[in-house]
């Protein structure tokens, strides 16, 4: 796989700049960026990709809807992320029943694009202080778990993709494996 330019947009979670290093771990070129920068700071920035990390509110995302809507490339959004793709499309993002961060099964629904290689089940660590609760229109399910019915999920025809846990972190089975699968999707793009 060639070297991708992986853009880590920066909502003030505590593991953005886990993300920042696992990328980079992964010999892809990455930089962190605030999610207050323009459309076109961003595309100046030659990105092949975008992934918008974890944060504390949907009220702290900046301009991420703005990216999902109007920067056409890969995006990977990671939880608070993936709860703003989920609100960009008109999905509907609440308290979780469960709260806090933990361990969690997660049944692999559709092993597409970001999660090949990690059916039927995995194991990872995610936060449901917020979680998507409907699934936004043009979407499809890609995982579920006891406690939350859209763990992940991607647009039918975009190449944009949520998962509500944290594959950056080391507790998180085959984390490393969905951000190479992303990587992919940025090299097919």
């Amino acid at each position: 796989m060639k070297t991708m330019n992986i853009l880590v947009i920066n909502n003030y979670g505590q593991f953005c700049h886990l993300i920042h290093r696992t990328i980079r771990d992964l010999d892809m070129d990455t930089s962190m960026i605030s999610n207050t920068s323009s459309v076109e700071d961003i595309l100046s920035k030659g990105p092949d990709g975008l992934v918008l990390s974890g944060g504390p509110t949907l009220e702290r995302a900046g301009n991420c809807a703005q990216y999902i809507k109007e920067i056409d490339l890969p995006i990977l959004g990671i939880c608070l992320g993936h709860q703003v793709m989920a609100r960009t499309f008109g999905g509907e993002v609440g308290p979780g029943k469960y709260g806090g961060y933990a361990e969690v099964a997660v049944e692999i629904l559709e092993q597409d694009d970001i999660l090949q290689g990690m059916a039927p089940r995995t194991s990872v660590w995610a936060s449901h202080a917020d979680e998507v609760k409907t699934l936004p229109e043009g979407f499809i399910r890609l995982a579920r778990s006891e406690i939350c019915e859209i763990e992940a999920m991607k647009h039918e025809t975009r190449p944009l993709y949520g998962v509500q846990w944290h594959p950056e972190v080391a507790h998180t089975e085959k984390g490393k494996d969905l951000f190479l699968n992303f990587f992919k999707v940025c090299e097919d793009s």
